[in-house]
């Protein structure tokens, strides 16, 4: 009995693995996405709300950090392996970032 031309329909095991995979990542994207928009309107309400600038702009800064985390892991993949290329140049745009600002601010106040 020859059994050559008979498929097998079952997914192999390595196909079964990177659905699962991508389904995960899915979810974790829309749980993600779900909660920068709650972070956003957390935002908006302590803005609308009228509190002090004093606690309203430190807690608006925060949920910026908090979601600038969020989008670079989640919706830009930088938690995978193999994205050291853009993750050195992110750190170094930041490191930019950061000493223009400070050079900026150093010569307006001195």
């Amino acid at each position: 009995m020859d059994h050559s031309g008979l498929k097998s329909t079952s997914p192999k095991p390595d196909e079964e693995f990177k659905r699962r995979k991508g389904a995960e990542e899915m979810k974790m994207q829309f749980i993600t996405f779900l909660l920068t928009l709650f972070l956003t309107l957390v935002a908006f309400g302590a803005v609308y709300a009228d509190f002090s600038k004093w606690f309203t702009i430190p807690v608006i800064l925060l949920l910026a950090i908090i979601q600038v985390a969020f989008q670079l892991l989640y919706f830009m993949h930088m938690k995978h392996k193999h994205h050291e290329g853009p993750k050195l140049f992110i750190c170094c745009g930041v490191l930019v970032a950061f000493l223009t600002v400070l050079a900026f601010m150093t010569i307006i106040w001195w």
